[in-house]
């Protein structure tokens, strides 16, 4: 009963995104690339629709390769640099003149039609049961993606038989960023992985930035009821 009562929180959850401009649907997780931790078909998207000059100049220099290059050269600024900078800063390339932009925030003037396109251009995907490791079949309820690249992961709970605290100690416990003799799990390590993960129930949300296995501390992210 708990797991279909979570499946349909899950359902719930993508439709309303879904019905609020974000991109959803049942084969995404397919797609997912668990080895660099990326969604490749919205990189390559938001880099040929956004950046279209810049996309040819790589096909020029790497052919049937560039998508291949475009990946593994994100894959390694992030694990440089982290997640939040790349989105904030791009990647430089080889061949490229200026640095690629992997994402555009909302400017505060919307007088540049450009930055205007590029932030409207911006691909949200949320993707459900997200099998992230190479070393283990374990999955993650959801996973929130911005042109590709993943944000947030979620772990749901039911109030009917679960509490947030199974979700945290599922994080805690069950979803470590280095598990004992095997490589970094590259959506769940920080600073390079995903930038928040929540615990979510029917009436509460917990988060936290950084996962330290049994020793991570989630926070309350309740916005109350009415006030409260």
């Amino acid at each position: 009963m708990s797991i279909h009562q979570e499946i349909s929180f899950e359902t719930e959850i993508c439709q309303h995104l879904a019905e609020n401009g974000w991109l959803h649907a049942e084969s995404d997780a397919a797609g997912y690339d668990r080895k660099r931790a990326l969604y490749p078909p919205d990189v390559l998207v938001w880099v040929q629709e956004t950046q279209p000059k810049a996309w040819e100049t790589l096909v020029k220099n790497h052919g049937a390769q560039a998508e291949e290059t475009l990946m593994g050269r994100l894959r390694d600024q992030l694990d440089q640099r982290g997640t939040l900078d790349v989105l904030r800063h791009g990647i430089e390339l080889l061949g490229l003149k200026q640095p690629l932009k992997l994402a555009e925030c909302k400017p505060a003037l919307a007088i540049n039609p450009d930055i205007m396109a590029r932030y409207a251009a911006n691909r949200l995907r949320v993707i459900r049961q997200v099998r992230y490791s190479l070393s283990c079949e374990n999955s993650l309820d959801l996973v929130l993606f911005l042109n590709g690249q993943p944000v947030a992961t979620v772990e749901l709970k039911t109030d009917f038989t679960q509490s947030i605290g199974d979700a945290i100690d599922q994080y805690r416990f069950d979803r470590d960023p280095q598990p004992k003799g095997q490589g970094a799990e590259p959506l769940l390590s920080f600073p390079n992985g995903a930038l928040v993960h929540f615990a979510v129930s029917n009436k509460e949300v917990a988060m936290v930035t950084r996962l330290k296995g049994a020793a991570t501390v989630f926070l309350p992210f309740n916005q109350g009821d009415n006030g409260a």
